[in-house]
Protein backbone atom coordinates (compact mmCIF):
# COMPACT_ATOMS: atom_id res chain seq x y z
CA UNK A 1 0.00 0.00 0.00
CA UNK A 2 1.42 3.42 -0.97
CA UNK A 3 2.36 5.82 1.82
CA UNK A 4 -0.23 8.52 2.40
CA UNK A 5 0.71 12.19 2.47
CA UNK A 6 0.73 14.04 5.83
CA UNK A 7 -2.54 15.88 6.53
CA UNK A 8 -2.48 19.65 7.13
CA UNK A 9 -5.40 21.76 8.37
CA UNK A 10 -5.40 25.41 7.25
CA UNK A 11 -7.65 27.80 9.20
CA UNK A 12 -8.25 31.38 8.01
CA UNK A 13 -11.38 33.51 7.69
CA UNK A 14 -10.16 34.87 4.32
CA UNK A 15 -10.78 32.50 1.43
CA UNK A 16 -8.02 33.95 -0.76
CA UNK A 17 -5.45 33.28 2.00
CA UNK A 18 -6.62 29.66 2.24
CA UNK A 19 -6.40 29.30 -1.54
CA UNK A 20 -2.85 30.71 -1.60
CA UNK A 21 -1.66 28.38 1.16
CA UNK A 22 -3.35 25.39 -0.45
CA UNK A 23 -1.66 26.16 -3.78
CA UNK A 24 1.76 26.37 -2.08
CA UNK A 25 1.39 23.12 -0.10
CA UNK A 26 -0.95 20.74 -1.92
CA UNK A 27 1.79 18.94 -3.90
CA UNK A 28 3.36 17.59 -0.71
CA UNK A 29 0.40 17.33 1.70
CA UNK A 30 -3.27 16.38 1.97
CA UNK A 31 -4.95 19.73 2.67
CA UNK A 32 -8.05 20.46 4.77
CA UNK A 33 -9.38 24.02 5.03
CA UNK A 34 -11.70 25.81 7.44
CA UNK A 35 -12.99 29.39 7.57
CA UNK A 36 -13.53 29.44 11.35
CA UNK A 37 -12.70 27.61 14.57
CA UNK A 38 -16.05 25.75 14.70
CA UNK A 39 -15.53 24.20 11.26
CA UNK A 40 -11.88 23.46 12.08
CA UNK A 41 -12.91 21.66 15.30
CA UNK A 42 -15.24 19.40 13.32
CA UNK A 43 -12.47 18.54 10.82
CA UNK A 44 -10.07 17.71 13.67
CA UNK A 45 -12.63 15.22 15.04
CA UNK A 46 -13.11 13.54 11.64
CA UNK A 47 -9.54 13.41 10.33
CA UNK A 48 -6.05 12.43 11.49
CA UNK A 49 -4.37 15.86 11.34
CA UNK A 50 -0.63 16.16 11.87
CA UNK A 51 -0.15 19.94 11.50
CA UNK A 52 -2.46 22.96 11.94
CA UNK A 53 -1.76 26.39 10.41
CA UNK A 54 -4.16 28.93 11.97
CA UNK A 55 -4.58 32.67 11.42
CA UNK A 56 -4.62 34.69 14.66
CA UNK A 57 -7.12 37.44 13.76
CA UNK A 58 -10.49 35.71 13.14
CA UNK A 59 -14.05 36.64 14.13
CA UNK A 60 -15.18 34.88 17.30
CA UNK A 61 -12.52 32.43 18.44
CA UNK A 62 -8.96 33.69 17.85
CA UNK A 63 -6.17 31.54 16.54
CA UNK A 64 -4.46 31.22 19.94
CA UNK A 65 -7.75 30.27 21.63
CA UNK A 66 -8.45 27.59 19.05
CA UNK A 67 -4.91 26.17 19.17
CA UNK A 68 -5.13 26.04 22.98
CA UNK A 69 -8.16 23.76 22.54
CA UNK A 70 -6.20 21.69 20.01
CA UNK A 71 -3.39 21.30 22.52
CA UNK A 72 -5.81 19.97 25.14
CA UNK A 73 -7.68 17.55 22.84
CA UNK A 74 -4.97 16.61 20.29
CA UNK A 75 -1.64 17.30 22.05
CA UNK A 76 0.48 15.54 19.38
CA UNK A 77 -0.71 17.83 16.57
CA UNK A 78 1.93 20.43 15.70
CA UNK A 79 0.45 23.94 16.03
CA UNK A 80 1.55 26.97 13.96
CA UNK A 81 0.07 30.47 14.26
CA UNK A 82 0.02 32.93 11.34
CA UNK A 83 -0.15 36.67 11.94
CA UNK A 84 0.35 39.86 10.00
CA UNK A 85 0.62 42.09 13.06
CA UNK A 86 3.26 43.03 15.59
CA UNK A 87 2.34 41.03 18.66
CA UNK A 88 2.27 42.41 22.22
CA UNK A 89 3.99 40.72 25.15
CA UNK A 90 0.59 39.45 26.32
CA UNK A 91 0.08 37.85 22.92
CA UNK A 92 3.50 36.19 23.07
CA UNK A 93 2.67 34.83 26.53
CA UNK A 94 -0.62 33.40 25.21
CA UNK A 95 1.24 31.79 22.31
CA UNK A 96 3.68 30.15 24.70
CA UNK A 97 0.85 28.87 26.89
CA UNK A 98 -0.85 27.38 23.83
CA UNK A 99 2.34 25.45 23.02
CA UNK A 100 2.73 26.99 19.57
CA UNK A 101 5.55 25.34 17.57
CA UNK A 102 6.23 28.40 15.38
CA UNK A 103 4.91 31.90 14.61
CA UNK A 104 4.73 32.62 10.88
CA UNK A 105 4.48 36.25 9.77
CA UNK A 106 2.63 37.64 6.76
CA UNK A 107 3.41 38.00 3.96
CA UNK A 108 5.02 34.57 3.84
CA UNK A 109 7.19 33.26 1.00
CA UNK A 110 5.93 29.99 -0.57
CA UNK A 111 9.31 28.25 -0.14
CA UNK A 112 9.46 29.35 3.50
CA UNK A 113 5.89 28.14 4.10
CA UNK A 114 6.76 24.77 2.55
CA UNK A 115 9.89 24.44 4.69
CA UNK A 116 7.96 25.23 7.89
CA UNK A 117 5.27 22.67 6.94
CA UNK A 118 7.84 19.94 6.18
CA UNK A 119 9.73 20.58 9.42
CA UNK A 120 6.48 20.44 11.39
CA UNK A 121 5.42 17.16 9.70
CA UNK A 122 8.89 15.71 10.36
CA UNK A 123 8.60 16.74 14.02
CA UNK A 124 5.19 15.03 14.30
CA UNK A 125 6.55 11.84 12.69
CA UNK A 126 9.66 11.97 14.87
CA UNK A 127 7.58 12.36 18.03
CA UNK A 128 5.44 9.35 17.03
CA UNK A 129 8.52 7.30 16.22
CA UNK A 130 10.09 8.33 19.50
CA UNK A 131 7.00 7.21 21.42
CA UNK A 132 6.99 3.87 19.58
CA UNK A 133 10.66 3.23 20.21
CA UNK A 134 10.34 4.29 23.84
CA UNK A 135 7.76 1.53 24.39
CA UNK A 136 10.01 -1.04 22.69
CA UNK A 137 13.10 0.00 24.59
CA UNK A 138 11.68 0.71 28.04
CA UNK A 139 13.90 -2.02 29.48
CA UNK A 140 17.06 -0.87 27.71
CA UNK A 141 19.74 1.19 29.38
CA UNK A 142 19.48 4.92 29.98
CA UNK A 143 22.36 5.44 27.52
CA UNK A 144 20.22 4.43 24.55
CA UNK A 145 17.44 6.80 25.61
CA UNK A 146 19.87 9.69 25.94
CA UNK A 147 21.27 9.03 22.46
CA UNK A 148 17.76 8.96 21.00
CA UNK A 149 16.93 12.28 22.64
CA UNK A 150 20.15 13.82 21.31
CA UNK A 151 19.24 12.78 17.76
CA UNK A 152 15.75 14.20 18.20
CA UNK A 153 17.19 17.46 19.51
CA UNK A 154 19.59 17.72 16.56
CA UNK A 155 16.74 17.36 14.08
CA UNK A 156 14.56 19.90 15.91
CA UNK A 157 17.39 22.42 15.99
CA UNK A 158 17.71 22.14 12.25
CA UNK A 159 21.26 20.83 11.90
CA UNK A 160 20.61 18.78 8.78
CA UNK A 161 20.26 19.56 5.10
CA UNK A 162 17.00 21.47 5.70
CA UNK A 163 19.16 24.37 6.88
CA UNK A 164 20.52 24.77 3.32
CA UNK A 165 17.87 27.20 2.04
CA UNK A 166 17.12 26.92 -1.67
CA UNK A 167 14.33 27.06 -4.24
CA UNK A 168 12.79 24.01 -5.91
CA UNK A 169 14.84 24.57 -9.10
CA UNK A 170 18.05 25.69 -7.39
CA UNK A 171 21.47 24.43 -8.59
CA UNK A 172 22.09 23.73 -4.89
CA UNK A 173 19.64 20.81 -5.08
CA UNK A 174 22.15 18.67 -7.01
CA UNK A 175 24.91 19.65 -4.58
CA UNK A 176 22.79 18.71 -1.57
CA UNK A 177 21.86 15.36 -3.11
CA UNK A 178 25.55 14.58 -3.64
CA UNK A 179 26.31 15.68 -0.09
CA UNK A 180 23.59 13.35 1.24
CA UNK A 181 25.25 10.44 -0.55
CA UNK A 182 28.73 11.36 0.67
CA UNK A 183 27.51 11.89 4.25
CA UNK A 184 26.97 8.21 4.99
CA UNK A 185 30.34 7.11 3.57
CA UNK A 186 33.16 7.51 6.08
CA UNK A 187 35.62 9.24 3.71
CA UNK A 188 37.19 12.73 3.53
CA UNK A 189 35.39 15.31 1.39
CA UNK A 190 36.73 18.54 -0.11
CA UNK A 191 34.17 21.37 -0.36
CA UNK A 192 35.27 24.09 -2.76
CA UNK A 193 33.57 27.44 -3.27
CA UNK A 194 34.00 31.18 -2.98
CA UNK A 195 33.98 32.75 0.52
CA UNK A 196 30.46 33.00 1.92
CA UNK A 197 28.85 30.31 -0.24
CA UNK A 198 27.88 28.10 2.73
CA UNK A 199 30.62 25.46 2.87
CA UNK A 200 30.55 25.31 6.68
CA UNK A 201 26.77 24.93 6.73
CA UNK A 202 26.93 22.05 4.26
CA UNK A 203 29.76 20.35 6.17
CA UNK A 204 27.77 20.53 9.41
CA UNK A 205 24.72 19.07 7.66
CA UNK A 206 26.87 16.19 6.37
CA UNK A 207 28.04 15.43 9.90
CA UNK A 208 24.52 15.35 11.32
CA UNK A 209 23.43 13.05 8.48
CA UNK A 210 26.34 10.66 9.00
CA UNK A 211 26.86 7.64 11.24
CA UNK A 212 28.85 9.95 13.54
CA UNK A 213 25.89 12.26 14.23
CA UNK A 214 25.76 11.22 17.89
CA UNK A 215 29.22 12.75 18.40
CA UNK A 216 30.07 16.48 18.72
CA UNK A 217 30.96 18.37 15.53
CA UNK A 218 34.24 20.34 15.37
CA UNK A 219 35.51 23.00 12.98
CA UNK A 220 38.61 25.20 12.70
CA UNK A 221 39.85 27.87 10.27
CA UNK A 222 43.56 27.43 9.52
CA UNK A 223 43.84 30.72 7.60
CA UNK A 224 46.41 33.21 8.87
CA UNK A 225 47.25 31.17 11.98
CA UNK A 226 50.89 30.93 13.05
CA UNK A 227 52.42 27.45 12.59
CA UNK A 228 53.21 26.94 16.30
CA UNK A 229 49.70 27.91 17.38
CA UNK A 230 48.12 25.83 14.63
CA UNK A 231 50.12 22.73 15.56
CA UNK A 232 48.99 23.02 19.18
CA UNK A 233 45.34 23.57 18.17
CA UNK A 234 45.29 20.58 15.85
CA UNK A 235 47.52 18.07 17.64
CA UNK A 236 47.75 19.30 21.24
CA UNK A 237 50.75 19.90 23.47
CA UNK A 238 52.33 18.49 26.58
CA UNK A 239 52.75 20.49 29.76
CA UNK A 240 55.68 22.90 29.46
CA UNK A 241 55.99 22.57 25.67
CA UNK A 242 54.54 26.06 25.30
CA UNK A 243 55.44 28.94 27.64
CA UNK A 244 52.72 29.31 30.26
CA UNK A 245 51.13 25.92 29.52
CA UNK A 246 50.70 24.40 33.00
CA UNK A 247 48.74 21.31 31.89
CA UNK A 248 48.43 19.03 28.88
CA UNK A 249 46.37 20.57 26.06
CA UNK A 250 44.17 18.29 23.99
CA UNK A 251 44.18 19.05 20.24
CA UNK A 252 41.27 18.86 17.83
CA UNK A 253 42.37 15.53 16.37
CA UNK A 254 42.11 14.00 19.83
CA UNK A 255 38.84 15.75 20.72
CA UNK A 256 37.23 14.73 17.41
CA UNK A 257 38.19 11.05 17.65
CA UNK A 258 35.37 9.01 16.04
CA UNK A 259 33.67 12.28 15.06
CA UNK A 260 33.96 14.91 12.31
CA UNK A 261 36.45 17.78 11.97
CA UNK A 262 35.88 20.51 9.39
CA UNK A 263 39.07 22.37 8.44
CA UNK A 264 39.05 25.45 6.23
CA UNK A 265 42.02 27.40 4.86
CA UNK A 266 44.27 24.34 4.37
CA UNK A 267 45.58 25.83 1.10
CA UNK A 268 47.55 28.31 3.24
CA UNK A 269 49.31 25.68 5.35
CA UNK A 270 53.10 25.68 5.38
CA UNK A 271 54.93 22.64 3.90
CA UNK A 272 55.72 21.41 7.42
CA UNK A 273 52.08 21.60 8.59
CA UNK A 274 50.99 19.90 5.37
CA UNK A 275 53.25 16.95 6.20
CA UNK A 276 51.85 16.72 9.75
CA UNK A 277 48.30 16.86 8.41
CA UNK A 278 49.16 14.21 5.80
CA UNK A 279 50.20 11.74 8.47
CA UNK A 280 47.07 12.41 10.50
CA UNK A 281 44.77 12.19 7.46
CA UNK A 282 46.36 9.09 5.94
CA UNK A 283 47.35 7.06 9.01
CA UNK A 284 45.32 8.66 11.80
CA UNK A 285 48.61 9.24 13.64
CA UNK A 286 49.92 12.42 15.25
CA UNK A 287 52.27 13.55 17.99
CA UNK A 288 51.38 16.34 20.45
CA UNK A 289 53.91 19.15 20.63
CA UNK A 290 56.56 18.28 23.21
CA UNK A 291 55.41 14.66 23.41
CA UNK A 292 57.24 11.45 22.51
CA UNK A 293 54.36 9.03 22.08
CA UNK A 294 52.35 8.64 18.87
CA UNK A 295 48.60 9.03 19.32
CA UNK A 296 45.93 7.73 16.97
CA UNK A 297 42.53 9.15 16.09
CA UNK A 298 39.68 8.06 13.82
CA UNK A 299 38.69 11.51 12.64
CA UNK A 300 36.60 12.11 9.56
CA UNK A 301 37.96 15.17 7.78
CA UNK A 302 35.82 17.60 5.80
CA UNK A 303 37.93 20.23 4.03
CA UNK A 304 36.68 23.67 2.99
CA UNK A 305 38.66 25.71 0.48
CA UNK A 306 38.08 29.01 -1.31
CA UNK A 307 40.61 27.96 -3.96
CA UNK A 308 40.85 24.85 -6.13
CA UNK A 309 43.36 22.61 -4.35
CA UNK A 310 44.15 20.85 -7.63
CA UNK A 311 45.28 24.20 -9.05
CA UNK A 312 47.45 24.77 -5.98
CA UNK A 313 48.86 21.27 -6.49
CA UNK A 314 49.76 22.03 -10.11
CA UNK A 315 51.46 25.25 -9.00
CA UNK A 316 53.59 23.31 -6.52
CA UNK A 317 51.94 25.04 -3.54
CA UNK A 318 50.17 21.98 -2.15
CA UNK A 319 51.52 18.56 -1.20
CA UNK A 320 50.40 15.97 -3.75
CA UNK A 321 50.16 13.12 -1.22
CA UNK A 322 48.06 15.27 1.09
CA UNK A 323 45.78 16.25 -1.79
CA UNK A 324 45.06 12.62 -2.71
CA UNK A 325 44.65 11.65 0.95
CA UNK A 326 41.97 14.32 1.34
CA UNK A 327 40.26 14.24 -2.06
CA UNK A 328 38.40 10.95 -1.99
CA UNK A 329 35.34 12.87 -3.21
CA UNK A 330 34.68 16.58 -3.72
CA UNK A 331 31.82 19.06 -3.88
CA UNK A 332 31.71 22.43 -5.62
CA UNK A 333 29.33 24.98 -4.08
CA UNK A 334 28.03 27.53 -6.63
CA UNK A 335 28.29 31.25 -5.84
CA UNK A 336 25.16 33.29 -5.12
CA UNK A 337 25.23 34.90 -8.59
CA UNK A 338 24.56 31.44 -10.06
CA UNK A 339 21.57 30.92 -7.73
CA UNK A 340 19.14 33.69 -8.82
CA UNK A 341 16.05 31.72 -7.85
CA UNK A 342 17.39 31.29 -4.30
CA UNK A 343 17.91 34.98 -3.71
CA UNK A 344 14.35 35.84 -2.61
CA UNK A 345 14.11 33.14 0.05
CA UNK A 346 17.67 33.81 1.30
CA UNK A 347 17.08 37.57 1.47
CA UNK A 348 13.78 37.16 3.34
CA UNK A 349 15.30 34.63 5.73
CA UNK A 350 18.25 36.90 6.57
CA UNK A 351 15.86 39.86 6.93
CA UNK A 352 13.47 38.07 9.29
CA UNK A 353 16.37 36.67 11.35
CA UNK A 354 17.83 40.18 11.69
CA UNK A 355 14.39 41.60 12.55
CA UNK A 356 13.94 39.00 15.28
CA UNK A 357 17.47 39.53 16.58
CA UNK A 358 17.12 43.31 16.78
CA UNK A 359 13.45 43.44 17.79
CA UNK A 360 12.26 45.38 14.74
CA UNK A 361 9.38 43.50 13.06
CA UNK A 362 8.97 43.83 9.28
CA UNK A 363 6.77 42.09 6.71
CA UNK A 364 9.28 41.54 3.92
CA UNK A 365 10.82 42.98 0.75
CA UNK A 366 8.96 44.54 -2.16
CA UNK A 367 9.09 42.91 -5.60
CA UNK A 368 11.09 45.88 -6.91
CA UNK A 369 13.65 45.45 -4.14
CA UNK A 370 14.03 41.75 -4.98
CA UNK A 371 14.49 42.67 -8.66
CA UNK A 372 17.33 45.06 -7.87
CA UNK A 373 18.97 42.58 -5.50
CA UNK A 374 18.77 39.88 -8.19
CA UNK A 375 20.66 42.11 -10.64
CA UNK A 376 23.80 42.25 -8.48
CA UNK A 377 26.70 39.77 -8.65
CA UNK A 378 27.21 39.45 -4.85
CA UNK A 379 30.98 38.95 -4.77
CA UNK A 380 30.70 38.46 -0.99
CA UNK A 381 27.94 35.87 -1.52
CA UNK A 382 25.61 35.14 1.42
CA UNK A 383 27.69 37.09 3.94
CA UNK A 384 27.30 40.22 1.83
CA UNK A 385 23.57 39.58 1.34
CA UNK A 386 23.10 39.10 5.09
CA UNK A 387 24.93 42.37 5.78
CA UNK A 388 22.77 44.19 3.22
CA UNK A 389 19.58 42.91 4.88
CA UNK A 390 20.78 44.21 8.26
CA UNK A 391 21.60 47.60 6.71
CA UNK A 392 18.17 47.83 5.03
CA UNK A 393 16.46 46.87 8.30
CA UNK A 394 18.28 49.64 10.18
CA UNK A 395 17.10 52.34 7.76
CA UNK A 396 13.59 50.95 7.19
CA UNK A 397 10.53 52.95 8.23
CA UNK A 398 7.80 50.77 6.68
CA UNK A 399 6.82 47.12 7.09
CA UNK A 400 7.63 46.43 3.42
CA UNK A 401 11.23 47.34 2.54
CA UNK A 402 11.57 49.02 -0.87
CA UNK A 403 14.51 49.44 -3.27
CA UNK A 404 15.28 52.96 -2.03
CA UNK A 405 16.93 51.32 1.04
CA UNK A 406 19.39 49.29 -1.04
CA UNK A 407 23.06 50.36 -1.12
CA UNK A 408 23.94 52.59 -4.06
CA UNK A 409 26.50 50.25 -5.61
CA UNK A 410 23.85 47.50 -5.74
CA UNK A 411 21.25 49.81 -7.26
CA UNK A 412 23.76 50.84 -9.91
CA UNK A 413 24.31 47.19 -10.80
CA UNK A 414 20.64 46.65 -11.66
CA UNK A 415 19.98 44.37 -14.68
CA UNK A 416 19.90 45.78 -18.19
CA UNK A 417 18.12 44.42 -21.26
CA UNK A 418 20.12 41.66 -22.91
CA UNK A 419 20.73 43.78 -26.00
CA UNK A 420 22.66 46.34 -23.94
CA UNK A 421 26.25 46.12 -22.84
CA UNK A 422 26.77 45.40 -19.14
CA UNK A 423 27.55 48.68 -17.41
CA UNK A 424 30.51 47.26 -15.51
CA UNK A 425 32.24 46.69 -18.86
CA UNK A 426 31.50 50.10 -20.37
CA UNK A 427 34.90 51.62 -19.71
CA UNK A 428 36.76 48.77 -21.42
CA UNK A 429 34.21 47.88 -24.11
CA UNK A 430 34.05 48.97 -27.73
CA UNK A 431 31.47 51.45 -29.07
CA UNK A 432 31.23 55.16 -29.64
CA UNK A 433 31.87 57.61 -26.84
CA UNK A 434 28.26 58.86 -27.13
CA UNK A 435 26.77 55.37 -26.67
CA UNK A 436 29.00 54.57 -23.72
CA UNK A 437 28.32 57.88 -21.97
CA UNK A 438 24.57 57.44 -22.44
CA UNK A 439 24.75 53.98 -20.89
CA UNK A 440 26.44 55.41 -17.80
CA UNK A 441 23.96 58.30 -17.72
CA UNK A 442 21.03 55.89 -17.72
CA UNK A 443 22.60 53.97 -14.84
CA UNK A 444 23.00 57.13 -12.75
CA UNK A 445 19.42 58.23 -13.50
CA UNK A 446 17.93 54.90 -12.49
CA UNK A 447 19.93 54.70 -9.24
CA UNK A 448 19.11 58.31 -8.25
CA UNK A 449 15.38 58.00 -8.95
CA UNK A 450 15.14 54.70 -7.08
CA UNK A 451 17.05 56.00 -4.05
CA UNK A 452 14.86 59.12 -3.89
CA UNK A 453 11.61 57.11 -4.33
CA UNK A 454 11.04 58.73 -7.73
CA UNK A 455 10.72 62.21 -6.27
CA UNK A 456 11.50 64.02 -9.53
CA UNK A 457 11.97 67.42 -7.88
CA UNK A 458 14.71 66.12 -5.59
CA UNK A 459 16.26 64.02 -8.35
CA UNK A 460 16.39 66.97 -10.76
CA UNK A 461 17.93 69.16 -8.07
CA UNK A 462 20.57 66.56 -7.15
CA UNK A 463 21.50 65.94 -10.80
CA UNK A 464 21.48 69.64 -11.75
CA UNK A 465 18.65 69.23 -14.26
CA UNK A 466 15.36 70.99 -14.83
CA UNK A 467 12.13 69.05 -14.31
CA UNK A 468 11.52 69.16 -18.05
CA UNK A 469 15.06 67.93 -18.79
CA UNK A 470 14.75 65.08 -16.28
CA UNK A 471 11.38 64.01 -17.73
CA UNK A 472 12.88 63.99 -21.23
CA UNK A 473 15.73 61.74 -20.14
CA UNK A 474 13.35 59.38 -18.33
CA UNK A 475 11.30 59.03 -21.51
CA UNK A 476 14.41 58.71 -23.68
CA UNK A 477 15.78 55.78 -21.66
CA UNK A 478 12.40 54.15 -21.07
CA UNK A 479 12.67 54.22 -17.28
CA UNK A 480 9.42 53.20 -15.59
CA UNK A 481 8.37 54.20 -12.09
CA UNK A 482 7.50 51.13 -9.97
CA UNK A 483 4.18 50.83 -8.18
CA UNK A 484 4.22 52.32 -4.71
CA UNK A 485 3.33 50.24 -1.66
CA UNK A 486 2.26 53.24 0.39
CA UNK A 487 0.39 56.36 -0.61
CA UNK A 488 2.78 58.48 1.43
CA UNK A 489 5.63 57.46 -0.87
CA UNK A 490 4.11 59.11 -3.94
CA UNK A 491 6.22 61.66 -5.74
CA UNK A 492 6.19 65.08 -4.19
CA UNK A 493 5.47 67.61 -6.88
Amino acid sequence: MADTLPTLLLVDDEEHSLAAMRMALEDEFDILTALNAHEARRLMEEHFVQVVFCDQRMPGTTGVEFLTEVRESWPDTVRIIITGYTESSDMITAINEAGIYQLLTKPWHPDHLMMVAKNAADLFALAREHDRMSLEMRYLSRTVEVKLEEQRKALREGLGFDTVLRASNSPMNAVVEQARQFATFDVPVILTGEPGTGKRLLARAMHYSSLRSDKPYFEFDCSSVDDDILEVELFGARRGAVPGLAAHKMGLFQKADRSTLYLSGVADLSPRLQLLLLRAARDGAFRPLGGHEILHSQVRLLIGSDRELRTELERGKFNSELYYALCKVSLTIPPLRERPDDLAILAHTFLFEAADRHGKPVSGLSDDAIQFLAGYDWPGNMRELENEMVRMLIFSQDAILGPELISRHILQASPLPESETAVDQVLVSSGTLKDRVELIEMRILRETLTRLKWNKSRAANELGLSRVGLRAKIERYGLIEPKRHNASSKEEE
